[in-house]
């Protein structure tokens, strides 16, 4: 995403939530510096691959991984954002990538990590005090903002943890993504907020609203990238996305 049109989304989203940009970029600095001195990516360091399937923690993802079986994995580039590699890891796939916040249930993105996942931490106001926890243990570590990029944290667009993780198949190159588990609805997973007591729950003002960006963002993605994006979910429509089964995927990218 061009940086100018990014920044356009990226004001309206501080005025919304009344997020301070200084905080974002206190904690954008915070992890530039730390990964001054850990095992640092960049685009490059990444493997690309001509399809994507982008993991998010919405209700339909146990079921969406079931469904994904049936494709050849090893041609896509696995991306989870944040809690969706607790699912991924109870069927025993292990990401690529994990796209992270750091508010996932971060035992299991570390153990992804030591399996093999590179993380993509981003940085922002209300995660500073996880940057400085958890970035310094972590391996093959890309950092990244929604604020001004610097030498070691990148911009490639996105607000939530899974409309930034199709942001990074684009820029890595994807011709198609396919999202699973990415609902855009009402209903929080415990795998999205570990702290939840039940399997799931209703989504707070606050989550509804970041969903609701999350899914314009995407549909911004299918309107002006040269990428096909397909949906596997179960929940909200999108305009430019492809609701399809399993079945027929396999079908289509044969």
């Amino acid at each position: 995403m061009n940086l100018v049109i990014w920044f356009t989304w990226y004001d309206e989203i501080l005025q919304k939530f009344g997020f301070p940009r200084a905080d974002d970029e206190k904690s954008a600095q915070i992890l530039n510096n730390l990964l001054k001195s850990s095992d640092r990516l960049s685009l490059s360091d990444i493997p690309s691959k001509m399809d994507a399937i982008v993991f998010g923690a919405g209700p339909s993802i146990k079921k969406n991984i079931n469904e994904i079986k049936i494709l050849d994995l090893s041609k896509f580039i696995l991306i989870a954002a944040d809690g969706a590699t607790t699912a991924l890891l109870e069927e025993n796939i292990i990401p690529e990538i994990v796209v992270t916040d750091l508010d996932g249930e971060m035992k299991d993105i570390i153990y992804a990590n030591q399996e093999g996942s590179l993380i993509v931490v981003h940085a922002h106001g209300n995660n500073i005090e996880k940057v400085k926890e958890f970035v310094p243990s972590l391996q093959r570590i890309m950092g990244t903002t929604q604020s001004t990029p610097l030498e070691n944290v990148h911009n490639f667009g996105g607000f939530t943890d899974g409309d930034r993780a199709l942001f990074l198949a684009v820029e890595l190159g994807a011709s198609n993504i396919i999202m699973a588990g990415m609902d855009f609805g009402k209903i929080v997973t415990k795998y999205s907020r570990p702290d939840m007591e039940k399997s799931e729950g209703k989504a707070d003002d606050v989550k509804k609203l970041k969903l609701e960006y999350a899914k314009a963002l995407v549909e911004w993605i299918a309107a002006n990238e040269d990428v096909t994006i397909f949906n596997i979910s179960h929940g909200e429509k999108l305009k430019g996305v492809l609701d399809v089964n399993a079945h027929d995927l396999n079908k289509i990218l044969e």
